[in-house]
């Protein structure tokens, strides 16, 4: 087990229902790192976990479906579920990498930095970027979560996103104001969206930063389900209103070039 999950065993009856969720975790890796799996006694004897304490939760993970037990064995292996949790992450990783190259030769093209971002809950999570050569960076590194409202990302995700998502998420009073130009009113920005999906691109004109515009499409995967959002950003000197279509096309011609790149 990892030590973080180690040090949670040692916890007061205060940490009594944070040591229980960190046990449940060390039984998961436990088994995801057994290949035969394992029984209830050897659980306890491996992780050191009370007998009684070991089967209440290795019964609760089995009826949540997160470990199985193969009839005519006492030995439990990972579920489906529980592997089904890493996956959507891992696709985004696989995209990142299929991406770059489909990005890179964008931006050589058009000189602007370009970001592909996936949605996270209710954000967007950026998990590629492809610099310009210019002088001016902007503060949207890997791993960086960005606002779905205000970003042309998170808007070109949302766009394109099932309704129920749309839904869920336009049931917020007002979203956060980060320049005078930000879209504060779910009623304001379900009409922007309407407007991004009925033209296939999104622009964020100084919304989330001033002086910074950006313009972003939908990238959709081989099922002709959204899978992410492609942008291109630069300054308002460097992206003049004028040019978004042009630049929108460009990107959806990358977008399509990644839905269709080998894995």
């Amino acid at each position: 087990m990892g030590p973080k999950i180690a040090s949670m065993f040692s916890m007061g009856n205060e940490g009594k229902f944070v040591a229980n969720v960190a046990r449940a975790l060390a039984i998961l890796e436990a088994l995801d790192s057994s290949r035969r799996g394992l029984n209830i006694s050897e659980i306890s004897r491996k992780l050191k976990i009370p007998k009684s304490s070991a089967h209440v939760i290795v019964l609760t993970l089995e009826k949540l479906d997160y470990i199985q037990k193969p009839p005519g064995t006492r030995r439990y292996s990972l579920g489906l579920k529980a592997y089904g949790l890493g996956q959507a992450m891992l696709k985004s990783f696989l995209l990142a990498d299929k991406a770059l190259p489909h990005m890179q030769a964008l931006v050589d093209k058009v000189d602007l930095t370009c970001h592909l971002a996936v949605r996270d809950k209710e954000q967007a999570l950026c998990v590629q970027k492809v610099e310009n050569k210019g002088m001016i960076k902007f503060d949207t590194n890997v791993g960086r979560h960005m606002d779905l409202h205000c970003t042309a990302l998170g808007k070109a995700i949302m766009a394109f996103e099932d309704d129920e998502v749309v839904r869920d998420y336009l049931s917020k009073e007002a979203f956060m104001r980060h320049t005078r130009y930000t879209i504060i009113s779910s009623r304001a920005l379900r009409q922007e969206l309407i407007k991004t999906r009925k033209r296939g691109y999104a622009i964020d004109d100084q919304e989330e930063e001033l002086e910074v515009r950006c313009v972003a499409a939908p990238v959709f995967d081989q099922y002709g389900k959204l899978a992410a959002a492609l942008s291109l950003t630069g300054t308002v000197g460097q992206l003049p209103l004028e040019k978004a279509a042009s630049l929108a096309e460009a990107l959806r011609e990358t977008a399509a070039s990644i839905r269709g790149a080998r894995p």
